[in-house]
Order: structure tokens, then sequence, then C-alpha cells
């Protein structure tokens, strides 16, 4: 039976992620991941222990409070880590996230997926009810690659994808691209065509390795940008930099409007405080204020003149 205030451990916590998911997402990273990925850059996430205790009823709290950044198409992202180790605390945020109606997106490599074990399958049929949209990190086609890659098998890996797509939920699947390691020509079209088989998928993320700081367990937060492409095998370099321009520059806007916001809060105080001296405060922000936005373009430019 399912705790109904489980307790989940979190690494942390990102309250406007850009890219785990559609729109601006609050983002929950959590402890623990059972992959051993040659290429992770945090396996300071591996271990179960550690990360910070919250209750599924507190962290939802803590997560509806950002729900005017999500407009119509935001929401709420568990990725790890692997969020499957801790099923049954997810099940529960999702159940919170559903009952106010916030889009839920669950971001995982489905490493402790048991398609044979009676009690986890109905415990995961619990937690898809409440879930909007699965992101799958693919790593490997080949299960002799993966093993070596990650020191496990893909098979119910791959066994989870279609299990998903079977129930109707729709998939965005990643792949990261790592030189010499998942970057075969041969191993990409067998992905291709395993994908092609899964018909919820709705999005296709080629993620370079140099451009993702934390690539276990699907997510991360610092990553760099992901480009997409409904065909692994016909990605092209322009198809890569407009996507890769586009997700910078949001990026960039949501950094300059955090700036501007600090600003603001800073100005109301020092106005507030020293009301008798408005010149003062005014000559203070006018300069910073304005740099930003050009900032934020000069930026976006250098970006763009950038060869990739």
């Amino acid at each position: 039976m399912q705790p109904c205030n489980p307790i989940g451990y979190v690494h942390s916590l990102e309250s406007f992620g850009s890219v785990d998911g559609p729109g601006v997402r609050f983002v929950v990273f959590l402890q623990g991941c059972a992959l051993r990925c040659k290429y992770c850059h945090n396996p300071e996430t591996w271990a179960a222990e550690g990360g910070e205790e919250w209750t599924a009823e507190k962290l939802f709290q803590r997560v509806y409070r950002y729900r005017n950044y999500w407009r119509g198409n935001g929401g709420l992202t568990i990725s790890g880590g692997e969020p499957l180790l801790q099923l049954d605390f997810v099940s529960e945020v999702f159940r919170l996230a559903r009952a106010k109606k916030v889009q839920t997106a669950l971001d995982t490599s489905a490493q402790p997926f048991a398609p044979d074990n009676a009690e986890w399958m109905a415990r995961f049929d619990r937690l898809l009810e409440n879930t909007d949209l699965v992101i799958l990190d693919l790593k490997e086609i080949d299960d002799e690659k993966h093993k070596k890659l990650t020191g496990h098998s893909n098979k119910n890996i791959l066994a989870m994808a279609q299990y998903v797509a079977a129930r109707g939920v729709d998939l965005w699947v990643r792949h990261v691209l790592v030189p010499g390691l998942t970057d075969d020509a041969d191993g990409l079209r067998q992905l291709d065509a395993f994908i092609k088989t899964l018909p919820t998928v709705r999005r296709v993320e080629i993620l370079p390795s140099g451009r993702r700081a934390r690539t276990h367990g699907g997510g991360g937060r610092n990553r760099g940008a992901a480009f997409a492409c409904a065909r692994l095998s016909r990605c092209t370099q322009g198809q890569r930099r407009k996507v890769i321009s586009t997700k910078i520059l949001g990026i960039i806007l949501g950094k300059c409007l955090t700036s501007l916001l600090q600003y603001g809060k800073v100005y109301a105080w020092l106005a507030f405080t020293n009301h008798n001296q408005p010149r003062t405060v005014n000559r203070l922000f006018a300069s910073p204020v304005r740099f930003l936005p050009i900032a934020g373009c000069a930026s976006v430019l250098a970006f763009c003149s950038a060869p990739f």
C-alpha cells in the first residue's frame, strides 16, 4: 500500500527550467541513480543516501507557488538522478499536481522498470495515471554496448518505452551524443528504427555531450541547449543551429528578466528607506537597468555568429 505522504530525497530544485518539458517548468532533481554512465558529470547523485528530505505535500506546496510562471503549457518535471527509484514519492507528488491541473513530466532513464514484478508494475501504473509526459533517456540501443556504457542492460528500458507508448502516454526521447561512445551511424539508425515503433513519441532530442552538464537520469540543471530532430539519421547543421539559438535566446531573456526583477526589488526597498532622496536612488539604478537589454542583445548576436 502506498504511504499517504511519503518522504522523498531531493538533490536540488530549479524553479525556472526551460529544457525539461514544454514551457517553463519547476524541475525537481531527486537523489539516487543505479546507472554508472561513463560520461556522467554528476556522480554525486548516484548514492541513494543523502539529499534533502521532503514530504510529497510540502514539495508540491513549494512547486505550486511558481504556477504564475507556467502560463498554459508549463508545469512540473521530476528528474534525477533516477526518479523511479523513489516511485511512491513521485506518484504522490504527481497525484497532488493532477488535482490542481498541473502538467506533469517524468524525466527518466527507466532502469528500475520491472515488468515481471506485479507489485512494482501496479505502483508504476498508478504513477502513469497522473503523468502527462515521459521524457525517456535512451543512452544506447545495443544491449552489450549499453552494459559497457552504464553497467546495466537496456532490455527493461526498451520494454518500458514500449509499455508507456502502449498506455497512450506522450513520450519525448533523448539521446546523448558522445564522440566514440554513442555516435556510431549504425547505432543511430537502429535507435531511429526503434523510436518509429513507438506511436506516442512527440519529440526526439539529440544532446551534444559537451553542452550538457548533467547527463544521467534523463535530466539535469545548468545544461546547455538541446536540439530536436524528427529523424535521428537526418540531423543537419542548420537544424541544430536554429534550435540551439532559440534555446539560448530563451535562456538569455530569462536571465535578463530575472535580473530586472531583482533590481526592481532592491529599487523598491531603497525608495522606501530613502523616500526623501529619490534623485539619488534614480541615478543609482538608471544605468544598470538600461544596460541589461543591451547586454542581452549583444550576447545573442555573439552566440548566433559563433561557428558550430
